[in-house]
């Protein structure tokens, strides 16, 4: 092990590793990077949909299942057994699977976990060695037996199940939607293994606070070590000069959480001039263009549809302003992308918005679920072009100081060594301390 105390090797296990699949797959590649450009030895563990090539990792192993929930949620129930190995759907994970995806259960944390712990005892029995392992928002039982075999374990959250949990319960409808939204998310599990394991990371003082409350982790086990953000993608382009009219939001109407429907009351209350892009689906039955014919601005919303990064760098890069109109955020990473992008955001005064805005000084607050407060706020940005080019410069400079993938990964693995040295000096009899063979 390293003098300052970090671990020489680590593996990560995630249930989920593709950038396109949600945070967990951009967290996992960049912050794995990093740790390997710090001399980290990094070996992976990873669940389809897998990640982009992985050059900085001294070895990617992909645990292959049946994908059986992707496919009850899109619908696809006759390709939830494979046609050329059906035998394949007795295998008892593959079984527990299909009958939690039928059941309406989320069985891929739990499922991984398992075949993840298999894998990893395998690997130990063969003689491999880790100094720890970072579970990145799996929080399966199959942890628990990594921590069993004598393995520190730390994990990741966000922001706890519990928050897209309350947020499932505003959309339901019926009492069975109900029932069905506190049935799918594995909060019991998730809740149990993270008061177990050695460290909880997280990214705001709001979400180590709701992890606190809602999984009932204790606070000095949980480290606030920030979130991180490709700074040398999300950049300004001087080449591209700022629009004086047009708004960005990048939010899911479909998610009461973002706010979005406030959103659109407010723009009814801007000059008409205003426009609005919201990075959205644009599929005609999105609610969002029932809330602008509604308000009269359906010809100043243009909802996008799903962009590849670049699209979205450009959109970034023309706005005049950011709106984050959400009504809860763990991070809040559209606010720090735009920031980054040295584009001034008006974001609502909620969840961990406030201590993102006051660590990246690159825009003003307003009371939530308040369109007139939403458009003032617009309103007070938009009085000079050169306020916002300075709030813009201040800004990317306070993201690239504080909030860079090199930043995080030098925090996180400080709270490697935290942990490793709460563990050092324990006497251990499990198979990470035996001779290979014995």
């Amino acid at each position: 092990m390293p003098e300052n105390g970090r671990p020489s090797r680590v593996c990560f296990i995630a249930y989920r590793g593709n950038m396109t699949c949600g945070g967990q797959g951009i967290y996992l590649y960049f912050l794995a990077r990093e740790l390997a450009r710090l001399g980290i030895e990094i070996d992976v563990v990873v669940g389809p949909p897998y990640p982009d090539p992985m050059p900085f990792a001294k070895s990617v192993q992909r645990l292959d299942n049946q994908e059986h929930w992707a496919r009850w949620f899109t619908r696809d129930y006759a390709g939830m057994i494979p046609r050329d190995r059906p035998t394949a759907a007795l295998n008892p994970l593959n079984l527990y699977e299909l009958g939690a995806s039928r059941l309406g259960f989320l069985p891929e944390p739990m499922a991984f976990s398992l075949r993840a712990f298999r894998a990893l005892a395998a690997r130990l029995r063969r003689g491999e060695r880790w100094d720890l392992v970072h579970d990145v928002q799996c929080l399966g039982y199959g942890v628990l037996g990594l921590k069993a075999l004598g393995l520190p374990v730390v994990t990741t959250i966000h922001h706890p199940l519990t928050v897209d949990r309350r947020a499932s319960l505003i959309r339901d409808e019926t009492f069975r939607d109900r029932i069905g939204s506190m049935a799918f998310y594995p909060v019991g599990m998730q809740a149990t293994v993270a008061r177990r394991i050695d460290r909880v990371f997280t990214s705001s003082e709001e979400s180590a606070r709701t992890i606190e409350a809602d999984f009932g982790v204790r606070p000095e086990r949980i480290r606030n070590v920030l979130n991180g953000l490709d700074t040398d993608f999300y950049r300004p382009d001087p080449g591209v000069p700022p629009s004086q009219t047009e708004l960005l939001c990048v939010g899911r109407a479909s998610d009461p959480n973002k706010g979005v429907r406030t959103l659109i009351r407010a723009l009814a209350l801007l000059p008409s001039e205003m426009t609005l892009t919201l990075v959205d689906n644009n599929h005609p039955g999105n609610d969002v263009f029932k809330w602008a014919r509604e308000v009269g601005v359906a010809d100043r919303l243009n909802v996008t549809g799903r962009v590849e990064a670049e699209r979205l760098l450009e959109f970034y890069q023309r706005a005049a302003l950011t709106v984050v109109p959400s009504r809860y955020e763990g991070f809040g990473l559209p606010a720090v992308e735009s920031m980054a992008c040295g584009t001034p955001v008006v974001a609502c005064r909620v969840g961990a918005l406030p201590e993102v805005m006051a660590l990246c000084g690159g825009g003003i607050l307003v009371d939530k679920d308040s369109p007139q407060a939403l458009a003032q706020g617009v309103v007070e940005l938009m009085k000079s072009r050169e306020a916002r080019a300075e709030l813009g410069r201040r800004a990317r400079q306070r993201v690239e100081t504080h909030l860079s993938w090199r930043h995080v990964a030098a925090v996180t693995a400080d709270g490697y060594a935290e942990v490793l040295s709460e563990r050092r000096g324990r006497p251990t009899s499990t198979i990470t301390s035996d001779s290979p063979g014995h």
